[in-house]
């Protein structure tokens, strides 16, 4: 029996490759999965708690579609303090997960035909975002080199815009390589979109992910109010909150209503007893950030030992941000998805293909090391029988 009509936009979508690799291990607990973006620390015990206690209270009705006002102040002081610029509350706006914040964002500026400007390689959601919404992905590629790693040309990115340009994404610290931008191509690329009225939305959630310092840099430490920015923000990572699907956009004053709407429209409003763990999160949650921090600069370590000398592994170069190890294996630049497929198979360990990650990620693949030293050590014991077996 024929089905109604679907849009070819969303139709057309392939499968991401991730769960193409994923997908194989469901019900196999033996697989040490590395391919998601994932701690393996649950949420910190006293935010927990925070919630249950007001789950228990029967916190359990419709909430303010932007957020409680106490949790959008709490988040406009937490990025005052970050960034040294007073962020106002009213430039705040909750949102069910830093994904839903990306594709309220592309319903909000994107018409049919419209394009985007995303540098990449980059976390694959953006892109499949755009082209549900039947707009246009451009790209601009980071450059890698043995001396400088993985840095942009900013031409790069100018050549790609044009009078439909409506967006230009970039998301640092970057998934999968670790790159992070300087604040003065911040500053040149903010000076581009001011010029043009251009959207900056930048993917900010691994912002606090960082080895050295205590955030990476930011468009929120140079832009006004009323610029051209939208800063995409979530509590997965740095509070180890993968599950509760809470982020946040900071946002120019004048479309706080507008996102409103897009938010009522998408899910009403996040559930109120997970924003009280949120705002615990955010007031009293540093030691959790520390405590992550800390977990992923132990992984990073093992990572940077094991990784370099398994068989056939090149390219890899230790992250400055974000929880990833990027790297290639000679012999299978055609063939990454069937290669990490094979892993999962035969080795029992996960890891993600590049190509999930766009233009400029082919032949490599990526891992995630926020992850216990035994579980690491067994992983890479298994990658390396896998890889030697290739």
């Amino acid at each position: 029996m024929p089905i109604g009509h679907i849009r070819p936009a969303v139709a057309g979508i392939e499968e991401q490759q991730i769960l193409a690799v994923s997908k194989l291990a469901l019900g196999d607990p033996s697989v040490i999965a590395m391919w998601y973006g994932e701690s393996d620390l649950p949420t910190d015990t006293a935010i927990r708690q925070v919630a249950i206690e007001s789950l228990n209270a029967g916190e359990t009705f419709y909430g303010h579609k932007r957020g409680l006002p106490e949790f959008q102040a709490a988040l406009a002081a937490y990025m005052s303090d970050l960034y040294g610029r007073a962020i106002a509350p009213d430039r705040v706006s909750l949102t069910q997960s830093g994904m839903s914040a990306i594709m309220m964002i592309f319903q909000t500026i994107l018409d049919p035909g419209d394009n985007a400007v995303i540098v990449c390689p980059v976390w694959p959601n953006a892109q499949s975002v755009v082209r549900a919404l039947a707009g246009e992905p451009r790209y601009a590629v980071l450059d890698n080199d043995e001396a400088r790693g993985w840095h942009l040309d900013l031409e790069k990115v100018f050549a790609q815009c044009d009078e439909r340009t409506r967006a230009i994404f970039v998301n640092t610290p970057n998934n999968p390589t670790g790159w992070t931008m300087p604040l003065d191509q911040m500053r040149d690329l903010l000076n581009f979109a001011r010029e043009r009225g251009i959207w900056i939305v930048s993917d900010e959630v691994y912002a606090r992910m960082v080895y050295d310092g205590r955030a990476a840099p930011s468009f929120l430490e140079i832009a006004e109010p009323d610029d051209p920015v939208l800063s995409v923000n979530s509590f997965s990572k740095s509070w180890a909150m993968t599950g509760w699907r809470i982020g946040w956009i900071t946002h120019p004053p004048q479309i706080g209503e507008l996102l409103g709407n897009m938010i009522e429209f998408n899910y009403s409003c996040v559930p109120t007893f997970l924003q009280r763990g949120g705002i615990h999160a955010i007031e009293q949650g540093e030691s959790a950030v520390a405590a992550m921090i800390g977990h992923c600069r132990t992984g990073r370590g093992i990572c940077s030992q094991r990784l370099p000398n398994l068989p056939r592994v090149s390219g890899y170069r230790e992250p400055e941000a974000s929880f990833y190890g990027f790297f290639r294996i000679d012999g299978t630049e055609d063939r990454t998805l069937e290669t990490c497929q094979r892993l999962v198979r035969e080795a029992k360990v996960g890891i993600a293909p590049g190509t999930a990650f766009g233009p400029g990620a082919e032949g490599w693949y990526r891992l995630c090391f926020a992850q216990s030293p035994e579980r690491l050590s067994t992983a890479f014991d298994r990658l390396e029988s896998g890889l030697a077996s290739l």
